[in-house]
């Protein structure tokens, strides 16, 4: 007889012997059961195995099989204490888990902050990883603040003002973010923001105990007349940014804009932490440099990512600072998690220095143009009350402004059950909503499912409205 009938004898008649027993009760050894049933110690040891993972029996070392107590006997566990023990949540959280949340099958995404899986270069970086992950070296403890060929690259993309010295690897952008707003700013201190901005800025930011101050910004970026009245009435010295392709609107900060600002942090004697998250997603035109590459002073913090615009496994960032506060940041990161994984170091820096990173972006900038512009298409076609009148130049959302009155998180669960999933506007205000919003993602799906995507989301709004 072969092994499996052999494996289910074994099982049937320790089965047998568990119904008739009490909980505790000590079963045959593995001795006596290769003996009874003629079957090798592997595959009596095989039957208790399974029976094991069903939970009808128990081995204890040295001592044998037993009888498992029945599920109902089992004392339910009371976690209620934990309440008590834990206190009051982050704030933030619920809505960083919706953020990141899979869509359920069937569902069209029209909300995400990655690409879809067709944009990914996911074969250049599986064999970028594993030509890293044989080379011994990869492996060893590197320095705390990463790779400096890697760190290198990353301050040549921020333009003349920072140098590998100033820079630190991070296992993502928000990794890198949330380490900048603890190192800069102290518990109580406030941390202005564009308003509407990121939500996991505005969750970071909190989680830190810092108190956020709006902003006002429009299609052109942050107010500078408001920035700076903002810093001299809170005595602020702290201002988080997206100046290229923010999230959620796409707005980038307009040229005539760019020295007021300077001017506002030079006055403020203020820092600004320049999440440069979309450089590798400009659409049209040119992206201009970012605003460290004009900071001879160090007022700007300089933050990069490659996950937008590669794939989500793939968390390697920088951020970096001149002066103390670089150091600051340098700290801070060895604390939270000592160094970024070695291979993942070496397999961004091979991709980002190939010829397959400009291939990629220029497919890249082929693809999000068609993504945009049939979400555009079917936006105007089936509900152009939410087509946007200024389109962003790059990034990976649309920020289509509602009707008054609407709901927005009513709205967005309605379009759930429809089975698209679509972002409300309400959570990415710091303060209240001076109008109603939804962040519609082109980048998450594909082009031919765009169009459903948004027939579903107008008997959503339908029903809502």
């Amino acid at each position: 007889m072969n092994d499996g009938s052999a494996v289910r004898r074994v099982i049937q008649d320790l089965r047998g012997l568990v119904v008739g027993s009490a909980p505790g009760t000590r079963l045959p050894s593995v001795r006596e059961l290769t003996a009874r049933h003629q079957a090798s110690p592997v595959t009596v040891a095989e039957a208790i195995r399974q029976l094991v993972a069903q939970g009808l029996v128990e081995t204890r070392s040295g001592k044998g099989t037993f009888v498992a107590a029945r599920p109902d006997e089992r004392r339910a566990p009371d976690l209620s204490w934990q309440t008590v023990a834990l206190g009051s949540g982050r704030p933030g959280e619920p809505e960083m888990q919706a953020l990141l949340a899979l869509p359920r099958s069937g569902a069209i995404p029209l909300s995400g902050g990655y690409l879809d899986a067709d944009l990914q270069p996911a074969a250049a970086l599986g064999a970028a990883l594993a030509r890293a992950a044989r080379q011994p070296a990869a492996w060893a403890r590197g320095p705390a603040e990463g790779r400096e060929d890697l760190r290198a690259w990353f301050a040549r993309s921020a333009g003349a003002g920072l140098r590998a010295d100033d820079m630190v690897i991070c296992p993502g952008g928000q990794a890198a973010l949330s380490s900048a707003l603890r190192a800069l700013a102290a518990p109580g201190d406030t941390v202005l923001v564009e308003s509407p901005t990121y939500l996991g800025a505005l969750a970071g930011a909190r989680a830190a105990g810092l108190r956020v101050v709006p902003v006002p910004a429009d299609a052109d970026g942050v107010l500078p007349d408001q920035l700076a009245a903002a810093f001299a009435r809170t005595g602020a010295r702290l201002f988080y940014c997206q100046p290229l392709y923010a999230n959620p609107t796409g707005a980038t900060l307009a040229a005539h804009r760019r020295a007021e600002v300077a001017k506002a942090l030079r006055d403020a004697g203020a820092f600004l932490i320049e999440d440069d998250y979309a450089r590798d997603l400009t659409i049209d035109g040119e992206a201009p440099p970012p605003l460290a590459a004009a900071d001879p002073d160090g007022h700007v913090i300089y933050l990069r990512s490659l996950t937008k615009s590669t794939a989500p496994a793939l968390r390697v960032a920088a951020i970096g600072g001149r002066g103390p506060a670089g150091a600051r940041l340098r700290s801070a990161r060895l604390l939270d998690d000592f160094f970024v994984a070695g291979p993942l170091q070496q397999a961004a820096l091979e991709f980002v220095t190939a010829p397959a990173w400009t291939r990629h972006r220029r497919a890249l900038r082929t693809a999000l143009r068609a993504r945009r512009e049939a979400l555009l298409t079917a936006l105007r076609r089936h509900l152009p009350q939410l087509a946007p009148s200024t389109i962003p130049r790059g990034g990976l959302h649309l920020w289509a402004r509602l009707p008054d009155g609407t709901d927005d998180v009513a709205l967005a669960s309605a379009a759930a059950t429809e089975g698209v999933v679509v972002f409300p506007g309400r959570p990415w205000y710091p303060a209240e909503p001076p109008a109603p919003h939804l962040r519609l993602t082109y980048a998450a799906a594909p082009p031919d499912l765009i169009d459903e995507a948004v027939r579903r989301l107008a008997r959503a709004f339908q029903q809502t409205t």
